[in-house]
């Protein structure tokens, strides 16, 4: 089970854009969602290492700001609130602590820094945002993940679609942190075992090509 991060990072940020003339002051909640990637004991256990990496497919994404479609051609962001890092971030992070509590790898990090493992895992975030459905919210989180082989330079091994919709109990921000919650917790949960089962798949088909 991932480590299950404070829902509110932080009471209260102030930030000041008119403070250094006296103006007033903008309170700003900071939200990190709480996330739990629960390991199925069917998951192959491997001896290969794994470097994570995640990027936004847009510059919305790319931010703190919590992102919202209140209609399907409008993004827009709520007011007085953002995330405690961006999306790719916290999604990088939630994945790289479910697959080191999943006991299922030796080792995994995060891509750069000099860290290259024998798999790399690259996911771009598509969505990460509240969708309404007529007056009724969904945090919906969507990324397109590609495995990769780095030893040996053998490339893409395993490419997938991943989406989650969770409706939130209320309409209210805070009901929605927590719907983010549960969808970055079932998407990282579907993530690390499809990467455990499609790089062993990989790592043993190199094995019997090796003894031919």
């Amino acid at each position: 089970m991932s480590r299950v991060s404070l829902l509110v990072a932080g009471a209260m940020l102030l930030i000041g854009g008119c403070a250094a003339i006296g103006g007033p002051k903008t309170e700003v909640k900071v939200y990190a969602p709480a996330t739990a990637i629960t390991a199925d004991p069917a998951w192959p256990a491997v001896d290969w290492s794994l470097a994570v990496g995640v990027q936004a497919a847009n510059q919305m994404l790319d931010s703190p700001r919590i992102a919202v479609r209140p209609t399907p051609d409008r993004f827009q962001a709520y007011k007085g609130a953002m995330w405690a890092d961006n999306a790719p971030d916290m999604l990088q992070t939630a994945l790289i602590e479910g697959f080191e509590d999943s006991g299922k790898i030796p080792a995994v990090g995060r891509f750069g820094g000099g860290n290259r493992g024998d798999f790399g895992l690259l996911l771009e975030v598509r969505a990460f945002e509240t969708v309404y459905t007529g007056d009724k919210p969904a945090a919906v989180i969507e990324a397109q993940a590609s495995l990769y082989r780095l030893r040996g330079g053998r490339g893409v091994v395993a490419t997938k679609r991943f989406r989650q919709a969770v409706p939130g109990a209320a309409t209210d921000l805070d009901s929605m942190v927590s719907a983010f919650g549960q969808a970055m917790s079932g998407l990282g949960t579907e993530v690390v075992g499809w990467t455990l089962v499609e790089g062993e798949r990989a790592a043993k088909s190199e094995e019997v090509e090796g003894r031919k």
